[in-house]
């Protein structure tokens, strides 16, 4: 059987290639000036290598370039892939921190027990992020709501065709500035439920953060743009009835009592930016409840009013208004509503911990230049 055990060195120590082709001043400043998400990354990334035989080994800092591949790599034929999301942020007095990399660390760990890839001890991915910044720190931006996006992703590299866990494996961190998600605002979203397609099914990787899960909703939300909405929302596989997640997101459901909903299953990806706006919720005296939800509760609750809000929450958006649920034959809400205020209290509590601008009582946030 394959050894799985991280077998690490004691010592994690990083070799430094700086890219000799780093992008100027002025084109970085250029790039910060205008980042969008996701289209620029720094000079910079992050490679450490896992073999069975071997452990974690050869941890390096080196130009941002492509990545060779063998043809028969296993990752191109079997989807052995995960990967992470998370930001650092620029607080007013120059340094540069993240939140809660330690529980994205262990959901990496994670998904990677669930598609038989070796898991990464927290203290490497933490260390890695912290090298990355080290050489590329004047990427993150200081504009009011930007930050650079970080990008931790592992995937099977060995040559072979044979279905079975890959000997060879790389864990790679990319990184890219990130401008604020809404640019004049969070502005109510639009979102069509899916009952052609799932997401996951019970047993299967839905709780794992892996590339096949969003390859499997892209038509979904292909369906949901020619409905005019901006997010799919798909249901539980068996019996088609319980809300699970939108396409990249989760959901929160908040009654007329302050209650905050979500929805829980097996097949739910364990959503980092969801449970902190809950923890928040219930440090302001809100109940908080994760159980199964059906979506006649939802739409029984918006018709008697007991539901007032809803909002979809990640990592990129942080918060998301919905104002609208459509599907065959009906909808509910309205594309022209307002943001619930609980929504954006919320995520107004929440960024602003980011960025430094209230406490952290929670110790959520991890200097990253230190």
């Amino acid at each position: 059987m394959t050894n799985l055990l991280p077998l690490a060195p004691k010592n994690l120590e990083f070799a430094v290639t700086r890219n000799e082709n780093a992008a100027s001043v002025d084109k970085r400043e250029e790039v910060l000036a205008n980042p969008g998400f996701g289209q620029n990354f720094t000079d910079h990334m992050i490679d450490i290598c896992w073999s069975e035989w071997g452990g974690w080994h050869r941890p390096r800092v080196q130009p941002y370039g492509p990545i060779s591949l063998d043809p028969s790599a296993a990752v191109l034929h079997y989807g052995q892939e995960i990967f992470e999301g998370l930001k650092a942020y620029r607080h007013a007095d120059g340094s540069i921190w993240s939140f809660r990399p330690d529980a994205n660390a262990r959901r990496l760990q994670r998904s990677a027990k669930r598609l038989a890839l070796p898991e990464l001890p927290v203290d490497y991915f933490i260390e890695s992020l912290k090298q990355l910044i080290a050489v590329d720190g004047d990427w993150v931006p200081s504009a009011p709501e930007t930050s650079l996006y970080l990008r931790p992703f592992m995937f099977a590299k060995e040559a072979f065709l044979g279905v079975r866990p890959a000997k060879k494996v790389n864990y790679y961190v990319i990184a890219s500035p990130a401008g604020a998600y809404f640019t004049s605002g969070p502005a109510p979203v639009s979102i069509w439920l899916s009952t052609q397609y799932s997401r996951a099914g019970r047993g299967g990787t839905g709780a794992a953060k892996t590339g096949g899960n969003y390859a499997a909703s892209l038509v979904a939300q292909a369906e949901a743009t020619e409905n005019g909405c901006q997010q799919v929302l798909f249901l539980d596989s068996v019996e088609q009835k319980y809300l699970e997640e939108l396409g990249g997101m989760n959901i929160v459901l908040v009654y007329k009592d302050g209650t905050l909903v979500t929805p829980h299953s097996d097949s739910i990806l364990e959503g980092i930016t969801r449970d902190s706006i809950l923890q928040l919720a219930e440090d302001r005296g809100h109940r908080v409840e994760r159980r199964p939800v059906e979506l006649d509760e939802w739409k029984s609750g918006y018709e008697s009013g007991d539901i007032v809000e809803a909002f979809a929450c990640g990592t990129a958006a942080v918060v998301t208004p919905i104002g609208q649920l459509k599907g065959e034959g009906f909808a509910i809400g309205s594309a022209d509503a307002a943001p619930g205020s609980l929504t954006m209290e919320l995520r107004q509590a929440l960024t602003d911990i980011q960025y430094g601008r209230a406490d952290d009582p929670h110790g959520w946030m991890l200097r990253l230049d230190a």
